[in-house]
């Protein structure tokens, strides 16, 4: 009786833990496996893009077929890989495989249908980034704008501009600890905004953002120095 090594794959984190897609998978190499009298002897998960070659559930897959001188099963052969380069290399590997979708396809005919699947994957990718770009030239919002926006309550995104600010005002203050003591004492001997931050200048120092200094930066530090 052939021994046969299950493998299903889900692209995201959310459907690894929510099951979505990948019962569906395991049924589909369970029903194929019985139907054709294999032992199915262990089912490999994986949770990750079909585009990446590391994949480290379907590496133990193969040595497990290896060892076992199974077959590696999978539902769908898009769940195996969509790289035709990457499905080269596993059928290279002497490992017999088959795709529940298409259990009777040929060398050739895996080879056909992993450069539609590639092929495919990369018309998705450039319509997704196509639309993309297309929706925020219109003036949407995407991924933070977008929670900001709609899903932040009134009262949520104040108090995240409450957060914001005392974060700039920290790493100002931090970014100015060596030069604040300096710049009060030189306003204290009567020294003006424009004077400090010609001082500051002519010391070479300069703004955290790599610019010279002017009275409104000055302004600003000792405003921070009197509020602590």
């Amino acid at each position: 009786m052939t021994t046969a090594i299950g493998y299903v794959r889900v692209s995201t984190k959310g459907q690894g833990e929510s099951g979505l897609g990948m019962e569906a998978q395991r049924a589909a190499v369970e029903t194929h496996a019985k139907r054709e009298g294999m032992t199915l002897a262990m089912v490999y998960v994986e949770v990750e893009s079909g585009k990446r070659a590391d994949r480290p559930e379907l590496a133990k897959a193969i040595s497990h077929c290896r060892r076992s001188k199974g077959t590696l099963v999978v539902a769908k052969l898009d769940r195996l890989a969509r790289n035709v380069a990457f499905l080269s290399a596993l059928m290279e590997s002497k490992v017999p495989f088959l795709a529940c979708d298409n259990p009777h396809a040929n060398r050739l005919t895996l080879h056909i249908l992993a450069a539609v699947a590639e092929a495919e994957a990369v018309a998705i990718s450039q319509r997704t980034k196509a639309a993309l770009q297309a929706y925020k030239a219109r003036g949407g919002k995407l991924g933070a704008e977008l929670s900001q926006c709609q899903n932040l309550t009134e009262e949520a995104r104040q108090r995240g501009a409450r957060h914001a600010a005392v974060a700039r005002a920290k790493a100002a203050g931090e970014a100015y600890a060596d030069l604040a003591p300096m710049m009060q004492g030189w306003r204290t001997e009567g020294l003006t905004l424009q004077q400090i931050g010609d001082r500051l200048n002519t010391e070479g120092h300069t703004t955290r953002r790599g610019k010279p200094w002017n009275p409104v930066q000055v302004a600003r530090v000792l405003e921070r120095c009197e509020a602590e």
